[in-house]
């Protein structure tokens, strides 16, 4: 196991399906503790699911990767526990209309809650108090969010933070546990050059700090372990064999065989045209059909991470 200040992440041919086909396949990283690895590519290309995946939020379908030597999928809990979410739109989102020290003593009581051994439950409770308050110090110092800087300072509503403060926030939020992995989304959306700039400082100043960070992007700066994603529709062709089969609309081939008007077979010919119509009638709504079963089946995968 690694020291609990970094967790090393290895991944070799690692991969997920999902319903609708392939989310990333392929995925080889190697990365030491306290590394800043950005995963770059574009939208839906796969980039939001491998982080979940390295998280130990959705299951692999293929390869095999570990994190802080914990291999996945067989100790996926155990990899939640060593790891943190930052931003991750529909998993971690923080309720906008709740302020900034609500969400930091949230926080701080669910991380003694849940992670505290029972002597520290049992301390007096200005001790526990104490120990708290300098927890969230401490996180608040490593994100580089200064509280007393903001609009109304602790008592800012989240929808009223820039987005780069959103950002920080998050980050703190995530350090309070002192978690070896970090994992953040969207790192660089919406953002200008220069809080790009500042959010790129701001996560390798937590790498630094031993904390691996994982992080998506469109674009990854050149001083991180980049891992880049491909869109599911260009990713293994030669297994991903739906759209070789999807080619049953060329197999209706009625409308051109369907050459009866020359040959004066109309009435005939016409029940086959109907026929092929209906037939691709049928194929579309199957179609239809399945579409509104795979998002059915995202919504529930994401249900099932956030519950995770």
């Amino acid at each position: 196991m690694d020291s609990p200040h970094g967790a090393a992440v290895t991944a070799e041919d690692f991969g997920l399906k999902g319903p609708r086909g392939w989310a990333f396949r392929s995925v080889s990283i190697e990365a030491e503790p306290g590394s800043l690895i950005a995963i770059e590519g574009p939208s839906g290309s796969g980039r939001t699911c491998l982080l979940l995946a390295l998280t130990g939020r959705m299951r692999p379908t293929e390869g095999s990767a570990e994190v802080g030597g914990l291999p996945l999928p067989r100790k996926m809990a155990a990899v939640r526990r060593i790891s943190a979410l930052g931003p991750v739109p529909g998993v971690s989102e923080l309720d906008p209309a709740l302020t900034v020290a609500e969400h930091l003593r949230e926080r701080a009581l669910l991380q003694r809650r849940f992670d505290g051994s029972l002597r520290v439950l049992l301390r007096p409770r200005a001790e526990r108090t104490a120990a708290a308050r300098s927890r969230i110090d401490e996180a608040l110092e490593a994100a580089g969010l200064d509280v007393a800087g903001l609009p109304k300072q602790e008592r800012t509503s989240v929808r009223d933070l820039e987005r780069l403060e959103a950002l920080r926030l998050y980050v703190a939020l995530a350090l309070v546990g002192r978690p070896g992995l970090l994992a953040v989304d969207d790192a660089d959306l919406k953002l200008s050059d220069a809080d790009r700039a500042e959010a790129w400082q701001l996560l390798r100043s937590v790498a630094e700090a031993g904390t691996t960070v994982l992080a998506v992007c469109s674009q990854a700066p050149e001083d991180t372990i980049a891992v880049r994603t491909i869109a599911a529709g260009n990713t293994a062709p030669s297994e991903d064999t739906g759209p070789s089969e999807d080619t049953g609309p060329a197999e209706d081939t009625g409308p051109s065989e369907d050459t009866g008007p020359s040959e004066n077979t109309g009435p005939a010919k016409d029940t086959e045209t109907a026929e092929g119509v209906t037939e691709s009638t049928t194929e579309s709504t199957t179609t239809t059909q399945s579409t509104t079963d795979d998002e059915e089946g995202t919504a529930d995968a994401l249900a099932e991470t956030r519950r995770a």
